[in-house]
């Protein structure tokens, strides 16, 4: 075997995201990329081979949410690329900077019929910040640079690099490959020379490097927003904060984070990523009624929250409140409600300088509004609990998941994917840490699952992951326990089995007076885990359910991923919760 390789575009691939810390790229293997994954892997950049191409673009999407170091993934030409579409799209809503790498025809073949050759670039412009064909190998590392920039600034998202395969082997191979080192005569001598010259413009000043791009961030001056919003919140009798996955797009804040929440004293309600802060029991954050509070509140301060369907269109605020927008992108800042006063910046960042300006005296201020939103929590609380004990068929899905929430310690993650089962989980379950809550965001995806915990395990090694889904969900991310057992990623995947798309049922059979397409089978999806090489357990009976949970934690423990199947019974607790 041949061990002394020539240097290859893959190799300066490699070395670009090696100088950027990246430590993980996701891929399924295909001709087109195959340089890029050699080159990682000879840097030490682990390459995790999974089983579909939307898997690769979600664990970079949550590898970027959970480092604050940009996810990548690598996917080989058409239908490698065009599998990544719904989740290339998720990260542009979830407003999170992933690196998407794609392979494609040779420089000479394009247009040709070549294998798997389309216009990949008017594929994916809709749904990217950056898209970019790379036509020389002296190109590679710079549009990298560019690339990753655009990813990371300003409001974050995903970002696609498309590569011929010809700028990615080895120049002798490419040659060979173009039949320039075939000693017969078979092309005319004009065809000949054509690609005599395009192998030289590919390869021309091939070995020059060149210098990192350095990224300037656009600062604003927030402290001549802070003392205006400081006068609006000491007139407030009842605020809300309202605080979103942005907030927390910068992992390195998010002690500040919790600190400048605790320090304005802020009746708080959290959505998306910033479920974490529900880790730190001090702040003074609310887990229900969100909607009364706006309903009566006479200001609300948006950070990192639009106004769309999550908060009925700003219909849902009361329309005498002054309304506080903070955010990233300029159309949410103004989206369906135009805000008293929007600034257009990290709301992260602003929280924190406000906090620090020394501007605020609410320590009691409020003590009358907090007391009557504590009431309205801990009686939402109490009526959870009490439902939970109502007898349905098999297992109760709020006995379930309050049962499930003694199990989550201290530094575990908690990844959502599912529908009805998830969204009540989202009611119950308490996050442990900042980086305790991932769910796919404001795109509403089936399918992030397997991609977030690869992502959730791989950057927090010593962390529990519990993968919350439904059994409808549970069908995108199956066969994925392959690449779990192969890659050592010891999951708890709890799947809350209904035998139906219930969140979709719920509202067409009241509302058309029928099930069709919203039933399942009561599928044993604990064997397939176990004959992939997993562990299997089911429960059927709310008595099983913590020595189950029990040996589901040791089993993980041992290494080996595991899912706890639960056959759940039907409740009231979400009718009428569908959202449009």
């Amino acid at each position: 075997m041949n061990t002394s390789v020539e240097q290859h575009g893959g190799n300066s691939v490699a070395e670009l995201l090696h100088r950027h810390n990246v430590k993980w790229i996701f891929t399924l293997c295909g001709g087109h990329i195959s340089p890029i994954l050699t080159g990682c892997n000879a840097l030490g950049i682990r390459v995790i081979d999974v089983r579909h191409e939307s898997t690769a673009v979600f664990a970079a999407d949550s590898i970027s949410r959970l480092s604050g170091i940009i996810g990548v993934a690598a996917v080989t030409a058409g239908p490698g690329l065009t599998n990544t579409i719904t989740a290339i799209k998720n990260a542009q809503m979830a407003q999170v900077p992933v690196l998407i790498l794609g392979g494609a025809a040779a420089t000479v073949l394009k247009d040709r019929g070549s294998l798997q050759d389309i216009d990949h670039l008017s594929v994916v412009e809709s749904i990217t910040k950056y898209a970019k064909t790379i036509k020389r190998v002296k190109d590679l590392q710079p549009s990298l640079e560019e690339a990753i920039s655009t990813a990371t600034s300003g409001v974050p998202g995903p970002v696609y690099l498309e590569i011929p395969v010809d700028l990615l082997y080895p120049e002798s191979l490419v040659r060979e490959w173009y039949g320039l080192k075939s000693i017969g005569k078979s092309m005319p001598w004009w065809m000949t020379r054509y690609l005599n010259w395009n192998v030289n413009r590919i390869f021309k000043d091939k070995n020059k490097t060149f210098p990192e791009n350095t990224r300037i961030e656009d600062s604003q001056d927030t402290s001549l927003h802070i003392h205006r919003l400081s006068e609006m919140l000491q007139s407030a009798k009842q605020p809300v904060l309202l605080i979103g996955s942005q907030a927390l797009i910068n992992p390195a804040q998010h002690e500040k984070l919790a600190d400048a929440v605790k320090n304005l004293n802020i009746p708080t309600f959290v959505s998306g990523m910033a479920r974490g802060l529900l880790s730190k029991s001090y702040l003074p954050i609310f887990r229900h009624e969100r909607t009364k509070a706006l309903k009566e509140a006479d200001l609300v301060i948006l950070a990192g929250v639009p106004c769309d369907f999550r908060l009925d269109y700003g219909r849902v605020i009361n329309h005498k409140a002054k309304i506080l927008s903070i955010n990233l992108s300029r159309n949410d800042l103004y989206l369906n409600r135009k805000p008293t006063k929007a600034i257009l910046t990290s709301p992260g960042t602003f929280l924190i300088d406000w906090s620090n300006s020394g501007k605020n005296n609410s320590d009691s201020k409020w003590v009358n509004w907090q007391e009557q939103l504590a009431i309205r929590n801990d009686k939402r609380q109490t009526d959870i609990i009490d439902q939970s004990n109502i007898a349905t068929d098999f297992v109760n899905p709020m006995k379930l998941c309050l049962s499930l929430n003694e199990h989550i310690q201290g530094g575990d993650i908690i990844v959502a994917d599912g529908g009805d089962f998830v969204a009540t989980a989202s009611y119950i379950l308490q996050p442990r840490s900042f980086t305790g809550w991932l769910d796919p965001g404001v795109f509403g995806t089936l399918g992030v699952g397997a991609g977030f915990i690869l992502g959730a395990k791989l950057t927090h090694p010593n962390s529990v992951v519990w993968a919350i889904y439904g059994d409808g969900a549970f069908g995108y991310s199956l066969m994925e326990f392959d690449s779990f057992v192969r890659h050592k990623i010891p999951v708890i995947a709890i799947i809350g089995n209904d035998a139906g798309w219930t969140q979709i049922a719920r509202d067409q059979v009241h509302m058309l007076g029928s099930a069709v397409s919203t039933e399942l089978a009561p599928t044993e999806y604990h064997k397939a885990v176990e004959a992939l090489g997993g562990a299997g357990y089911f429960i059927d009976d709310e008595n099983q359910i913590d020595e189950v949970l029990t040996h589901a934690k040791e089993s993980a423990q041992s290494g080996k991923p595991t899912v706890v199947n639960v056959r759940i019974g039907k409740t009231d607790f979400r009718k009428g919760s569908l959202s449009m």
